[in-house]
């Protein structure tokens, strides 16, 4: 809903303190799985009403210049955020036959951002409905709404959403793969950037492969103009997993450190085996919720 792992954090805890004060109101009238949905729903409702929505940078103006450098970060609440894969916390397939999306999808950066371009209320029944399967009428019962208006929503969401994504979700691309191309994909992306390899990187991206760096607001397109960035080698990688596709930790050489020091987690997106998307989150913050070190040694 939220498009960040810190606002859903703080939404989390509003939304447990709103149910217990409401504990003794609820007397175990109903199921209790829908009512803290309902109280969720509306604590992200509200949180949206007070704030701007988040996007990624590509969705903002034109391409950079292949010479152009970053300029000036803008403040990081106004982009979407990457998710770590280790606090999906449930199963794929785990929503109700009604789902459109298993959770993986349900976090992909592409849909995450598709989501913050529809109305809260269209946001927020496309999630109860295609990614946790809950019935038109028990959402239009958390919503305070009828059945008609909610499938009414629905059918806009689906439109709007669908207009924004991909014909292929990255689920089903790295599935595509296996987890050996998947894994040779990763070694070579990792041992091009380490060794600054400009021509390897190059064959890797997609002709219109695009390339930001959140809370940066300036984005580069074209295989050559990002390849380029890799002429000088300072960087070291892991391997690592966010919104449910491949990833990596960046970290630079710090010559007054003696060691390289975290920089920024890479959310790759492919189209078949070639990186369409490169979103550098330069956020080191966020290293520790995905159980990366902050520095690593020569």
């Amino acid at each position: 809903m939220l498009g960040s792992l810190h606002d859903a954090e703080d939404a989390l805890q509003e939304a447990l303190l709103r149910a217990w004060r409401a504990l003794p109101r609820f007397g175990g009238r109903g199921l209790l799985r829908p009512w803290l949905y309902r109280i969720a729903t509306n604590v992200c409702l509200d949180a949206l009403a007070r704030g701007p929505g988040r996007t990624l940078p590509s969705e903002r103006g034109t391409p950079a210049a292949p010479d152009d450098d970053p300029g000036r970060p803008l403040a990081e609440a106004v982009w979407v955020e990457p998710y770590p894969d280790q606090e999906i916390g449930l199963e794929d397939g785990y929503a109700a036959p009604e789902a459109r999306y298993e959770r993986r999808e349900a976090v992909e950066l592409a849909f995450i951002a598709a989501l913050q371009h529809l109305p809260a209320r269209q946001r927020a029944v496309l999630i109860l409905r295609d990614v946790l399967g809950f019935s038109a009428r028990e959402v239009a019962e958390q919503l305070d709404t009828t059945v008609a208006s909610v499938n009414s929503a629905l059918r806009r969401a689906r439109r709007s959403a669908d207009e924004r994504l991909p014909e292929q979700s990255q689920q089903d691309t790295l599935r595509s793969l296996g987890d050996a191309g998947v894994r040779a994909i990763v070694s070579r992306y990792m041992d091009a950037w380490e060794r600054g390899d400009v021509e390897a990187i190059a064959a890797m991206l997609a002709e219109d492969a695009t390339f930001a760096m959140p809370p940066y607001a300036r984005w580069w397109r074209g295989r050559e103009v990002i390849a380029a960035f890799a002429a000088e080698p300072v960087h070291r990688y892991l391997p690592a997993r966010a919104n449910g596709q491949l990833a990596n930790a960046a970290y630079r050489w710090d010559p007054e450190e003696g060691r390289y020091i975290a920089e920024a987690l890479e959310v790759l997106t492919l189209e078949g085996t070639r990186i369409k998307e490169m979103t550098a989150f330069m956020t080191p913050g966020v290293f520790p919720r995905f159980g990366l070190p902050g520095a690593l040694s020569r």
